[in-house]
């Protein structure tokens, strides 16, 4: 079992590798909230942590566990913490590790919430600055200090953009500075970004690794490429024998116990399913967004098409570098002739709808939905057309997606 080397063999069987009764093939469903000790000694030092056991629901539940085993093989990390969302996972990630007056690099390119959130944490003294990270140099810059990390996402949500991954993670690396990338876009089929020397790997599992659509929650994986020794914001506490855990242990005992998002273990049972077959699911999707990229591209209603996979992309060349495969997810930009709502409301097989990864294609108009609440100029700053409409790939036929994009920009004329 452990000389399996393909990602998804490695998924499948996890479950099996440690002890299930009555020869489940996988792990059950642990509906409970506290854990019961004969000895109140062994109860003393579970809570203490000089003994392996489990403590309370808000932290800690043997099939949430599971399912953080099954994500750490798949980053290739040491070890994971599970969130009731992937925004969860952002923001108790930040509120365990960095304090009033910190400062972090965040790129500027980035999926809505998240903005949100950042600016919240800004009104309450953590200082932000947001750059264009796919310049490697606009972080550097950046840089004071007071700087403790660099967030950014692979694959920017809506418009492509690539983050210069590699060269972050140099530079992170230079100046000792924690490096935590969101994987969301990619999921570690297409990228694991302990390779670019990312600190900590967050993941919406909501998306491509629960795949169906009907599952929140999220994950932060620590790949052990940082060394925590270095990062003042680490209380003595949370200080272990394996530093390369300090920062992984403070966010689950700090950060998950006083935030209390915690995922429940009927979410981590579908999330774990859901995670057997993201390898399969993807291939389909991303062949799909190929191929409606270049459909699209050659439309005369359509003025510009945003995806890694065609050539004109301005990071063609880095996703290929980096990537499995470019994405699953594009953009595009109606040309001026054509009626947003005429050309949505003219789909039929293509969803209208928010949330991306699902099984189903999904299209939604970017600026008067997920992005209305930032406001028009910071749209304009990221590049937000009020035509933009964005398309998750599912895994229908493809035939079928496109003969209903054809039909909808028809009717748009």
């Amino acid at each position: 079992m452990t000389n399996m080397k393909g990602f998804t063999s490695k998924i499948v069987h996890s479950d099996r590798l440690s002890e299930i009764k009555h020869g489940s093939l996988h792990k059950p469903v642990h509906a409970t909230v506290a854990y019961g000790y004969d000895d109140a000694r062994d109860l003393a030092a579970v809570f203490q942590g000089t003994q392996a056991g489990f403590t309370y629901g808000r932290q800690v539940n043997p099939t949430v566990d599971a399912l953080q085993v099954k994500l750490s093989a798949m980053e290739g990390g040491l070890g994971s913490v599970c969130f009731g969302t992937g925004m969860a996972a952002i923001g108790t990630l930040l509120f365990a590790l960095l304090r009033r007056g910190d400062h972090f690099v965040s790129s500027a390119f980035l999926f809505g919430n998240t903005n949100s959130l950042f600016m919240s944490f800004a009104s309450h003294g953590l200082e932000v600055t947001f750059v264009d990270a796919t310049d490697a140099s606009q972080v550097a810059e950046a840089i004071q200090d007071n700087t403790r990390l660099v967030f950014v996402e692979t694959i920017a949500n809506p418009r492509t953009q690539v983050a210069a991954l590699a060269e972050i993670g140099t530079l992170c690396r230079q100046r000792g500075l924690a490096y935590v990338v969101d994987n969301t876009m990619t999921s570690p089929y297409l990228f694991q970004p302990s390779k670019v020397g990312a600190s900590l790997v967050v993941n919406s599992l909501t998306k491509y690794i629960g795949g169906h659509g009907t599952t929140l929650g999220g994950a932060v994986t620590e790949t052990g490429a940082f060394d925590w020794r270095t990062f003042p914001n680490i209380y003595d506490t949370y200080k272990g024998a394996d530093a390369r855990l300090w920062a992984l242990t403070q966010i689950k005992k700090k950060g998950l116990r006083d935030f209390g998002a915690a995922l429940s273990p009927e979410a981590a049972h579908e999330l774990a399913i859901g995670a057997e077959t993201l390898a399969l699911r993807l291939k389909r999707q991303c062949a799909n967004a190929q191929a409606m990229a270049e459909f699209l591209d050659g439309r005369s209603e359509v003025r510009r098409v945003y995806y890694p996979g065609l050539p004109q992309h301005p990071e063609f060349s880095r996703a290929a570098g980096l990537f499995r495969h470019p994405g699953a997810l594009l953009s595009f930009e109606l040309d001026p002739g054509i009626d947003i709502w005429t050309f949505m409301n003219a789909l039929k097989v293509i969803i209208k709808s928010s949330n991306l990864g699902d099984n189903r294609t999904l299209a939604i108009p970017v600026a008067h939905t997920i992005y209305h609440e930032m406001g028009a100029e910071r749209r304009a700053s990221m590049g937000i057309d009020d035509s933009l409409i964005r398309i998750s790939l599912g895994i229908e036929e493809v035939e079928d997606l496109l003969d209903d994009l054809g039909q909808a920009l028809g009717r748009s004329t």
